[in-house]
Order: structure tokens, then C-alpha cells, then sequence
């Protein structure tokens, strides 16, 4: 399904190959909690969605724990920024704006951190929304 939704809204979407349950609960014990349940679909699917220009609309799962561990942890980014604790980030714009779900309380929202002025604001109603809205559009910044 995920896959599909994808090639709708983009033909030349890049594909890897599906993770296990596995890999799933493991990335959640690292994390320390539960991921969305579309984005554990996706994931079933296929490790990453990667649109215009070879960006990863959908992170492959060790880049999105990883990353996630370093926005939570780093003292230099909590110096920064706003707490990154209640988001879950799961993909970005290749310009350094992270398209993340809410982790407290848990929502199918996706929200863009934009990390020039440190604002979070919605842009899509859930995962499939956001698949559809991203890689539609052949620019970078299509949620201004």
C-alpha cells in the first residue's frame, strides 16, 4: 500500500528493501517507545522513501533512531532549541527542515521543524497526507 501511495504521487520514488518486526522492536527499545503505527507499515514495506533529488522524504529506520537519540540527547541542541522530546522525526527536506510525528500525546499530525527559526507547524493530517503533499511537489520548501 505504502509503495503505492508513493509511485501515485511521485513514479520515480526510490524504494529499499522491507525491515522485520524484528528491527522494528528493536528500534523502539532504543528509543524508548512505540512508532506510529503507519510508519511501522511503511517500514514493513520498505526501509525509506527517497523523492526529488534523492531525498529521504522517509528516513530508513537506523538513521531515524540514530538521529532521534542525537535530537533528544545533545546538550549543544538543547542549548539551542526547544525541547525535541515530543517529537518523533521520521524525514526531512535535504535543506534541514525535519518533517516529524508528535510522540506526547501521540498524533497521526505531521509537523515540519523548521531549523532556521526553531517554529514547528503542521503540515499534513497523517503519514499517507504527508507521502502525498511532499512528493507531489518538486520543490524543497512545499509546506510553506
Amino acid at each position: 500500500m505504502w509503495k503505492e501511495v508513493a509511485l501515485a504521487a511521485f513514479p520515480e520514488a526510490e524504494f529499499s528493501s522491507p525491515i522485520g518486526s524484528g528491527a522494528t522492536a528493536d528500534a523502539e527499545q532504543r528509543l524508548g517507545c512505540g512508532l506510529p503505527s503507519a510508519l511501522v507499515g511503511l517500514l514493513a514495506e520498505t526501509d525509506g522513501v527517497v523523492g526529488h533529488y534523492g531525498v529521504d522524504t522517509v528516513w530508513p529506520l537506523e538513521r531515524l533512531v540514530e538521529d532521534n537519540l542525537r535530537f533528544w540527547s545533545d546538550p549543544t541542541l538543547a542549548g539551542l532549541y526547544m525541547p525535541f522530546g515530543p517529537l518523533l522525526f521520521f524525514g526531512d527536506n535535504g535543506g534541514g527542515d525535519q518533517f516529524a510525528f508528535i510522540r506526547t500525546p501521540p498524533r497521526e499530525d505531521i509537523y515540519v521543524w523548521d531549523h532556521e527559526d526553531d517554529s514547528r507547524r503542521w503540515v499534513a493530517r497523517n503519514l499517507q497526507d504527508y507521502l502525498g503533499r511532499s512528493l507531489t511537489s518538486d520543490g524543497d520548501d512545499w509546506y510553506r
